[in-house]
């Protein structure tokens, strides 16, 4: 699969929401991209304890690679994600967390952003949004979380280290 065959334009609900997940990190994988930002407010309907995902980013891995993580707060990443828990500790290099405890869930956004393709979540109640690879798009996207990373701070970090 590359990011044309990625869903372009308009989505709508939970299934098509989850399968643009796991489409999309599937992409990375295979073209390589370079670059991943995902956001979202708990990443709780997001599928990523699933077996499938965690091979896509294991297959995403590797030196040169980045992946910035921006949630409000991670407890249920860590709840209800145990293998991309594990996956996130294995590669914590490449994997930079944030988070923006203060943001409203409801205005934090729900996205993925890469250099060839983007998607944002429009309404989290029903799972509607917009996807695709035009450069406006992914501009857009990207200006975006940017701004919400200048107001996050680092999170989620990938090991407890204690006395």
């Amino acid at each position: 699969m590359n990011a044309a065959q990625l869903p372009q334009g308009r989505f709508e609900g939970r299934e098509a929401f989850g399968q643009m997940v796991r489409d999309a990190l599937a992409c990375a994988a295979a073209e390589g991209w370079r670059e991943l930002i995902l956001c979202d407010a708990s990443f709780a309907d997001w599928p990523l304890g699933e077996r499938a995902v965690a091979e896509s980013l294991q297959a995403w891995s590797a030196s040169g690679r980045r992946c910035i993580l921006l949630a409000r707060r991670y407890d249920d990443v860590r709840r209800l994600h145990s293998r991309f828990v594990a996956w996130r500790q294995t590669w914590s290099h490449i994997i930079e967390a944030r988070g923006c405890a203060s943001a409203d869930p409801l205005e934090l956004p729900s996205a993925i952003w890469s250099p060839a393709w983007a998607m944002r979540r429009l309404d989290l109640e029903h799972s509607h949004g917009v996807a695709g690879c035009e450069p406006e798009r992914r501009v857009a996207v990207r200006e975006l979380l940017d701004g919400w990373l200048q107001k996050s701070g680092p999170a989620f970090p990938a090991s407890t280290l204690g006395l």
